[in-house]
């Protein structure tokens, strides 16, 4: 009887852990600053931040999401400037985002 158990034990675990490793791991947004408009902004992983790419961002001024094109990325030191242009406000932004 006992071995019959082990044996629907191990029936259950495998879907289970099957299915745990298949699930997308904690994704990590990158952090950034836009000084002129005073906010914290946050890029969503899964986002290709490269020039001529739209990005969604959220914004925590407005608190809602936006998008925007990456226009240029330039690195300076431990900080990553990306300039995007924002569709909602309609104006060129430049992030300064944590490296």
């Amino acid at each position: 009887m006992e071995r019959k158990e082990a044996m629907k034990m191990r029936l259950l675990l495998i879907p289970a852990l099957t299915v745990a490793l298949l699930l997308p791991s904690t994704s990590y947004a990158w952090d950034g600053y836009d000084s002129e408009a005073g906010s914290n902004i946050e890029i969503e992983s899964g986002n290709l931040v490269r020039q001529g790419e739209t990005i969604d961002f959220y914004d925590h001024e407005s608190g809602d999401y936006k998008s925007a094109d990456v226009e240029s990325i330039t690195r300076f030191g431990s900080t990553v400037e990306v300039e995007v242009y924002d569709y909602d406000s309609g104006e060129y932004r430049t992030f300064e985002m944590e490296d």
